[in-house]
């Protein structure tokens, strides 16, 4: 597709200037207005990326350390780049190498591509659909290969959980499938590689019941879809993106066994 390269390379740029603020001398963090921490590889990765997506490309950008985009402006929008520069800053200052660099091209709401990167191991998620089909892969120290989700067996689901958000509703909805699964094991996990375990096939569900923003799941959609899966929200409909004044995103279920009724199953 059109810009992957290139785009995979700016993602790896920016795991660099990172890496530059993880590796070296303790940093400052501070908070923002939504509580959420903030510290100078965020806004590194932010300047290598969007230098390097306006260079490639005539479209606009929404990236989770920019100046706020009135809806006014973005409705208009059909096509445009989806960031977010540093995804797990809480795994960041954790120092749990689980973050992660995040940039989908949105065409119609959807991301019709994806890519994500692990600056700590260097491993790097892609998907891609376009008219000529669908592909995703992953490529690290040996190589790159294709990826996709997996049926799902009766006798045991695996469930990957945010690290940091567990929640009473979780514990509930996994309670309730453990009425049609022989066991149902629990993985935890930082920022978006949630999703990308799903993608790879070494988990079927994520069920995220707090609140995202639309640039915390974009790119890892576009290599989940691309993989097989689906993202839905609670009416189990694809979750889709700049339909509305705010960026927030409801709740939803990332799975990649798109044959059963997790309607039925999840309800």
């Amino acid at each position: 597709m059109e810009y992957l390269d290139d785009v995979c390379a700016i993602v790896r740029e920016a795991g660099t200037a990172i890496m530059r603020v993880y590796d070296g001398p303790d940093f400052d963090v501070r908070m923002k207005s939504d509580d959420s921490p903030l510290t100078a590889a965020d806004l590194a990765a932010h300047e290598v990326i969007v230098a390097g997506l306006t260079r490639i490309a005539e479209l606009p950008v929404l990236s989770e350390e920019s100046d706020a985009i009135a809806w006014s402006v973005r409705r208009s929008w059909n096509r445009y780049w989806l960031v977010d520069p540093l995804d797990g800053t809480k795994e960041f200052v954790g120092r749990n190498g689980e973050f992660t660099v995040n940039v989908a091209l949105i065409d119609g709401g959807v991301p019709v591509m994806g890519v994500v990167y692990v600056p700590v191991t260097g491993v790097l998620y892609a998907g891609t659909r376009d008219a000529g089909g669908q592909t995703a892969w992953v490529e690290d120290a040996d190589g790159r290969r294709p990826i996709s989700t997996r049926g799902v067996d009766s006798s045991a689901l695996t469930v990957v959980g945010s690290r940091r958000h567990g929640s009473d509703a979780l514990e509930a909805l996994v309670g309730r499938l453990g009425r049609h699964f022989g066991s149902v094991d629990m993985t935890s996990m930082g920022s978006s590689l949630k999703i990308c375990l799903v993608a790879e096939g070494r988990a079927d569900l994520y069920p995220r019941l707090a609140p995202t923003c639309e640039w915390d799941t974009a790119a890892a959609q576009g290599v989940l879809e691309a993989a097989g899966g689906r993202v839905v929200g609670p009416d189990f409909q694809p979750l889709r993106y700049n339909t509305k004044d705010d960026l927030l995103n409801p709740d939803f279920y990332v799975m990649g066994d798109t044959g059963l009724d997790w309607a039925d199953l999840l309800g």
